[in-house]
This record gives structure tokens, sequence and C-alpha cells, in this order.
């Protein structure tokens, strides 16, 4: 899913690198829709004077979009997809079509699971997976409380600790038959910086000064019948790239530090010897999850390495 800021640019990118060997067909691409940003009064804001301000409806707009674009169709019809997984691009660290995680959900019957992993700290900027009246939900880190945040058990663990990053199972069955009739407008408060018309001219504000609206991919869990939560490893699952290099946390530097961490894990674990120091990746062709890597069995291999064979 793309938005229509950067469709183009991502379909040519793709082109580009051949559809990184997947193939033309099997790579289908669909925007999310868009929806006008208001003031904090409830005013559409104008961003010339014959144009409004608009803005990506959230990573919730993958529901009506997948209907919309035909994608859906494509799946259930020209497929025969039953089961989708779905997560977000920003994550270096992502198992596409885990079968672990797959074969979890279609062992309990699930109809829609979610991915976990533990807090790093009380008040990390990821929402918490949890149950709302008896129901399942993910809260944003921008809407639970500090004290909720902080809230710990008797043993001193959190008690809202299930971290939500953004990694879902579905059949499509559920997507087309319960969430599409039902999901119903559930929209989020997102105050931003929205350059505005301001009768003369555009102009690009120093300090919040309007909402956007955001639908989020988790408010269809209450929907669900039966839910499932997969908790895993942090450092074998989730590397997120949400800041700039040389941001301390969560930059590409992070992240390509965590799957060099994580590389090197998987050779010392098949008996090999790391040497020197530098980045060390893996090719999943090579290995999808620390597989197939006997025969570096008392071998050396020296840093950077890039194993792609």
């Amino acid at each position: 899913m793309t938005s229509p800021i950067n469709h183009k640019a991502t379909a040519a990118y793709f082109e580009e690198k051949d559809y990184f060997g997947l193939g033309k067909a099997n790579v289908f691409f669909f925007e999310q829709g868009m929806l006008p940003c208001v003031t904090e009064e409830g005013k559409i804001i104008m961003e010339t004077a014959g144009k409004v301000s608009m803005a990506p409806d959230g990573n919730g707009g993958i529901y009506p979009s997948l209907l919309s674009s035909g994608a859906l169709d494509d799946m259930e019809k020209s497929r025969g997809t039953k089961y989708l997984h779905v997560f977000s691009i920003d994550n270096a660290l992502v198992k596409p079509a885990d079968p672990g995680f797959l074969g979890f959900c279609l062992e309990q019957g699930a109809d829609c699971g979610n991915k976990s992993t533990w807090k790093s700290h009380a008040h990390e900027k990821v929402g918490v997976v949890a149950l709302r009246a008896g129901e399942p939900c993910v809260v944003e880190y921008s809407e639970i409380t500090q004290e909720m945040a902080e809230r710990t058990d008797d043993q001193g663990r959190l008690v809202f600790g299930a971290g939500n990053i953004c990694n879902h199972f579905y059949t499509l069955d559920f997507l087309r038959n319960t969430v599409l009739p039902n999901m119903g407008n559930l929209y989020h408060i997102a105050k931003k910086k929205i350059p505005y018309f301001d009768g003369q001219t555009t102009v690009k504000p120093d300090s919040n000064n309007g909402i956007k609206l955001e639908t989020f991919i988790f408010d269809v869990f209450p929907l669900s019948k039966n839910f499932c939560v997969w908790e895993v490893e942090r450092s074998q699952e989730f590397a997120p790239v949400k800041n700039g290099p040389g941001s301390p946390s969560d930059s590409p530097d992070t992240a390509r530090s965590m799957i060099s961490n994580m590389c090197q894990t998987w050779l010392t674990a098949a008996g090999a010897t790391i040497a020197k120091e530098g980045v060390c990746e893996i090719s999943p062709l090579v290995s999808y999850g620390g597989e197939g890597l006997e025969s570096y069995q008392g071998q050396t291999v020296e840093l950077p390495c890039h194993l792609s064979s």
C-alpha cells in the first residue's frame, strides 16, 4: 500500500529493480485514501485558494483500499489466497510470511492475529496490546495515561507492556465479511503543522496548527471472534526505522546494527567463529531464520561480510 504522495516513486523503484525477482504480475500496488485536514474548531484547512489541504488516512486505510483497488478480489479470485500477512514498512527485521506466526494463527483457528514484543521501557513510543471491555485492542502510546504506562505488577513487570509492532495476520473471510461491513468511521486525531492559505499565499507554520484525521489498522481487532497474540524477541524481529541517520534510537544505524548482530548470532549458533569488526548480513535467500548454515561450522567468518550464496 502506498499513498498518493509516494505512489509513482515507489512503483518506479520496483520497476527499476525488476521487482526484486518477484515478477511484475506478483506485485500489486494500491493507494490508501486521503482525508481533509481541519482546524481544532473543525473547519477545513485550505492549502491554496482552490485546494483543500489533504493527508493520507492512516494505515487503517488499508481495508477500504484493498476493496476499492481490486486487490482483495485479485487475491481471492485470481490467486486463491485465504490468509494475509500485513506488516509495517519501517521494520528492518520483519519476517514476511513467517511460517511460525502463520502456523500458530492457523493452529489456533484465529481470524486475526498480532505479533508483539515487550516494551523496552515504560514510555517507548509503541502502542500496547490490551483488552477493553473484554475485547482485544491496541492503545496507542499517545493515548495511554502516564499512570497506565508506568503501572507494574507484583514482580515489577509492566502491566501494559505488550508492545504492538504492526505485524498482523488475517483471514480474507474476516476482512471481507466482518471488517469491511462493520469497521465504521473511527478516526484518531494527530495534531500537526499543516500548510494553510492566509488569503494571499501558502504559509508553512512553525507549530501545530491543525488536525490530521487517521484510521489505525488495529481498530478492527475488537471485531475478531478469535484473536491471538504471538510474542517475539525484539532482537530477532523488531528494528524500527523512524528517525534519521545518527539518531541514538530507531534509526537506519541502529537497524543495521541489529541486523548484523542477529546474523552474527546465527553464525555463532552454527559453530562459526566471528573475526574482526564490521557489519554482517546474511541474505534471506541463504537463511530465513538461522537455518541452513551448517556448512559454516568450524569456519572463521571475517567481518564485514555479506553472505549471499
